[in-house]
């Protein structure tokens, strides 16, 4: 008998830790929560006003849409004064969200600026906090070329891959520093010791729109930040779209050997 509740007791708790697809699924699936999502895949956090209109309903709305996120903690709200600002509870939303847009159809290209955002988004962008599409593949590149990094060639092949897939996180491969990466990036002023010690310092993610890889991981956001901070990189009118900007294209050229225009 005590046997035979054991065993229960383990099939419950099973089955109680089986992710609930479905219910993340319903919750993105919401045309407004999906742009409110998207909006927020940059890392940033962004006021409730501004969801709002990124998603195209009244405040009221918004607010009912982000309660549920924030309920299925896909969402975390972060209060300052009367304002309420919004962020993704953790890079797994926006990894998702990658590869859903793997396997999503096209939205219809009704404008210009439409179709200029989609060039723009697979050109430069941010992938939660690190950098993606040609620039951020671009970038891996460089690393691997000039011996920053080390451990593969920056490829992704599906007919070898184990448990990569054709977006998000990947495992297959384990890229590392080289002592002539730590230096060159100290000295660009990326500080590897105030790294968070719970975040892999080196990650990759395959890049959906490059099928390739991009640097992911502590490194990688630490890289990116620091871009912003020398203001190589701003932010355009899209949600996750990135510019390269003058002293940008000159500094990537004489640190990395990058030329964005390339």
């Amino acid at each position: 008998m005590a046997r035979t509740t054991t065993g229960r007791r383990r099939n419950q708790d099973q089955v109680h830790h089986q992710p609930d697809i479905a219910r993340a699924a319903h919750l993105i699936a919401d045309p407004s929560r999906a742009r409110m999502l998207k909006a927020l895949s940059d890392g940033r956090a962004l006021a409730a006003g501004l969801l709002a209109t990124e998603a195209g309903v009244s405040a009221a709305t918004a607010s009912v849409h982000l309660g549920k996120l924030v309920e299925a903690r896909l969402v975390v709200m972060e209060s300052a004064g009367r304002c309420r600002y919004y962020r993704l509870a953790n890079p797994d939303v926006s990894v998702a969200l990658e590869a859903l847009a793997v396997i999503a159809p096209p939205l219809p290209v009704t404008s210009l600026r439409e179709s200029s955002t989609a060039g723009a988004l697979r050109r430069s962008r941010t992938c939660y906090d690190h950098l993606a599409g040609r620039l951020g593949v671009s970038l891996l590149e460089c690393l691997l070329r000039d011996g920053l990094l080390a451990g593969h060639d920056g490829s992704h092949r599906p007919e070898k891959a184990v448990r990569d897939g054709v977006s998000g996180y990947g495992h297959d491969i384990d890229y590392h520093l080289t002592g002539t990466g730590r230096d060159t990036l100290a000295r660009f002023g990326v500080d590897l010791d105030r790294l968070p010690a719970r975040r892999p310092p080196i990650r990759y993610c395959v890049d959906w729109s490059e099928q390739r890889h991009h640097l992911a991981g502590a490194v990688g956001a630490a890289l990116t930040a620091r871009l912003f901070e020398l203001r190589w990189l701003r932010y355009g009118s899209s949600p996750r779209v990135v510019h390269v900007t003058e002293d940008g294209t000159d500094g990537l050229a004489r640190t990395f050997g990058l030329r964005p225009a390339d």
